[in-house]
């Protein structure tokens, strides 16, 4: 692919468009957030007390099983995988952030009503806020906690020990979490309403265009 053809291919066909890298971040970054939280949920039932393995069936759902270099707890590894996909849907989050301060987006349909735009500008800028701290306050959480941060297995950051600072910042993430979830519903219900009542193609516009 030549360079004429790849910036065609990045940037939008047209003013109502965005930009294939901004709908390919927003997918993959909203597929990430919930993945997280089931994650989440799934993990912090796990009992304390369980004989380690090397080998772990993710979810137990017989569908992918994951292979390790050496045996841990059932806690410790899902906990040290949530650690690892958090650092990196972080990572991907700061580069979104990037790309939408450099790439200007498409303004919001004039269908809209001006209640409709205020809400749509506000929930977008506190999804935006919510997503850096969220995985922020989990990350300061685990380097306060003894254990510190390992991405894939690879130790990066080492804990501190700190059993208060990690409880704060552990009530932060769980608070942060939870508005994050708040705000998804909100938004995910707009769209809805846009695609099946007002029929704008609201969806159509961070959706890829087949060829």
């Amino acid at each position: 692919m030549g360079t004429k053809e790849r910036n065609k291919f990045l940037m939008e066909t047209s003013p109502e468009q965005y930009t294939f890298t901004a709908k390919f971040l927003h997918w993959l970054i909203a597929i990430g957030i919930i993945f997280m939280f089931i994650l989440g949920w799934f993990m912090e039932a796990l009992p304390k007390e369980a004989p380690k393995s090397s080998s772990y069936d993710l979810f137990n759902l017989g569908i992918y099983t994951w292979e390790l270099a050496k045996e841990t707890s059932p806690r410790s590894f899902y906990f040290n995988l949530h650690k690892s996909i958090g650092i990196t849907l972080f990572t991907l989050i700061i580069f979104r952030f990037y790309w939408r301060f450099t790439h200007r987006p498409p303004a919001l349909l004039k269908t809209m009503k001006s209640w409709e735009k205020k809400l749509a500008t506000t929930a977008h800028h506190g999804l935006y806020l919510l997503m850096i701290l969220t995985p922020l306050a989990g990350i300061i959480m685990s380097i306060a906690s003894k254990y510190g941060i390992k991405w894939f297995g690879i130790k990066i950051i080492p804990g501190i020990d700190d059993g208060g600072l990690r409880e704060i910042f552990h009530e932060f993430h769980i608070i942060f979490g939870i508005l994050i979830l708040g705000i998804l519903f909100f938004h995910i219900t707009g769209a809805v309403k846009h695609s099946l009542i007002d029929k704008d193609g609201t969806i159509q516009r961070m959706w890829f265009k087949i060829k």
